[in-house]
């Protein structure tokens, strides 16, 4: 094909496709004007009193980050939905309460009513649930799709920045490829209406996690949740004293480790009160020059106002009763403990400090600090009243959490606890909306909550059930009878031999 002929075709296609091709725009700069003189009476009353010089540049630190933050904001919009009554189903709603023959009802990407007895909008969808169960969208409070998409190459691998034990300056979203296949799997076979993807753990401080919506498209911030917070990724342990003592340098010790994280924040507190003093001249017109932008104390200091939540890969008690000990210190809040393993031997403690634990139900043994993990972990942890989410850090996994939340539930009852579906189901939408930030909007059939909904063949802890259909934000985002309805990638499309010229 000529390349005449293939600008043509992509037109067309373009065309097609609906995208208007691009137009080269040229602006002409009109010549300054000079000001127009001001009027006497305004004169005078200048003369009279010399106006207050006005500050110039970011008012504090906050805003300052916030506004270098706008530029990455959310993009994304909601498909086009229509009102949908789902009727005759078992209802799992995430607050504890289970409905049978219960009816959902989504109008304006929003959950409209939850009960025994719903009545439908004239112009409603009615889908007959009978033999069904419905539950709130599945959350994956650990993921790396997209950051490490498949194919599993090196060319793709972007999720750890081992270059340096602080690399708190990078965002997970500058690494996100939409078009990895594993989104659409997530979905389909699991329900995931709403993860975060994390960077890895090589790092003391791994850089900031996003939590994405799962639904197609071009760039990352057309997936990104609206007002979701940040969080920071911080890891303990083997990984980052292996990474880097195995390049000669600090840490190569578990104290070494902590005197990182220690260096890192006493530099993050003096950044962040260098910008209050700098604001506080500028507002009580003093002359001040302001602090220089650092990325990575930028984001350190946004931990320490409460704004970017603490997500920490911690394996041993021992070691989670430090972190806790350090964001005492430095006046900071862990939200969750990632893997976790041996949360089960702290569980009042995460309790009182309200710490959710993000484990596995089963995963053990494959290091060391993995050692001391049981199937238990997570029912001990609920018995002791704490926040409990199963998680992946798998793109396996991560379709089947489910499944996963099965086994831990099943351990439970094996050793007498007489755990249900409602206290489970939690484990896999409320509590891990929690754990990153969102539960205000999603996790729960609530009226008012994004209408983040998965219609499951039967009840979702047996292994014989599939997602049948997931709404988020109360459009169909997949129909398993619906071919139409089933997102696939470029990738997933292919390239047909002998097409390449």
């Amino acid at each position: 094909m000529t390349a005449k002929l293939r600008r043509t075709a992509f037109g067309a296609l373009a065309l097609l496709l609906g995208f208007a091709p691009l137009a080269c725009v040229s602006y002409s700069t009109p010549a300054p004007q000079p000001p127009p003189a001001p009027k006497q009476e305004e004169t005078k009353k200048k003369e009279e009193k010399p106006a207050r010089p006005q500050p110039t540049g970011p008012a504090n630190e906050v805003e300052t980050r916030k506004a270098g933050e706008a530029a990455y904001s959310a993009s994304y919009q909601p498909l086009p939905s229509q009102p949908v009554l789902i009727t005759n189903a078992t209802v799992l709603t995430a607050t504890g309460e289970r409905i049978e023959r219960g009816s959902v009802l989504m109008r304006d990407g929003k959950i409209a009513a939850v009960g025994a007895s719903v009545q439908a909008p004239a112009d409603a969808t009615v889908v007959d649930g009978t033999g069904k169960w419905v539950t709130p969208g599945i959350i994956d409070a650990h993921s790396h799709l997209g950051v490490y998409p498949s194919p599993g190459d090196e060319a793709n691998a972007d999720g750890n920045e081992a270059t340096d034990p602080d690399t708190a300056q990078v965002w997970a979203e500058h690494s996100v490829w939409p078009q990895d296949p594993q989104f659409p799997l997530a979905l389909a076979t699991g329900g995931v209406t709403a993860m975060q993807i994390l960077p890895g753990s090589a790092n003391l401080f791994g850089g900031r996690s996003v939590t994405v919506k799962n639904v197609p498209s071009r760039g990352v911030y057309g997936m990104k949740f609206p007002g979701a917070p940040y969080g920071l990724k911080m890891a303990c342990g083997e990984n980052p004293k292996r990474v880097y003592g195995s390049k000669g340098r600090a840490p190569s010790t578990r104290m070494g480790n902590v005197a990182g994280y220690r260096a890192a924040w006493i530099k993050a507190r003096k950044y962040r009160d260098d910008w209050a003093e700098y604001d506080r001249k500028r507002k009580a017109g003093d002359d001040a020059r302001a602090p220089e932008r650092d990325l990575q104390l930028e984001t350190l200091a946004g931990v320490l106002d409460g704004d970017i939540l603490v997500q920490n890969h911690c394996y041993r008690a021992d070691e989670m009763l430090t972190m806790i000990d350090i964001a005492k210190e430095f006046g900071y809040k862990i939200t969750a403990f990632h893997h976790a393993v041996e949360a089960y031997k702290i569980a009042d403690v995460l309790a009182a400090n309200d710490i959710c634990s993000d484990v596995w139900a089963d995963w053990w043994g494959f290091k060391l600090e993995a050692f001391d993990g049981i199937r238990e972990n997570a029912a001990l942890l609920q018995k002791a009243g704490a926040c409990v989410v199963i998680h992946s850090d798998s793109a396996v996994g991560t379709q089947r959490l489910n499944q996963e939340a099965a086994k831990a539930m099943a351990a439970g009852n094996r050793m007498g606890m007489h755990l249900r579906e409602e206290d489970a189901i939690r484990w896999l939408t409320i509590n891990p909306a929690k754990s990153i930030g969102v539960d205000k909007q999603t996790g729960s059939l609530e009226p008012g909550k994004m209408a983040d909904v998965v219609l499951w063949s039967g009840n979702p802890f047996s292994v014989y059930s599939r997602p049948e259909k997931v709404y988020i934000d109360g459009a169909l985002a997949f129909d398993r009878k619906d071919p139409s309805r089933q997102p696939a990638t470029d990738f997933d499309l292919g390239i047909r031999v002998g097409e390449v010229q």
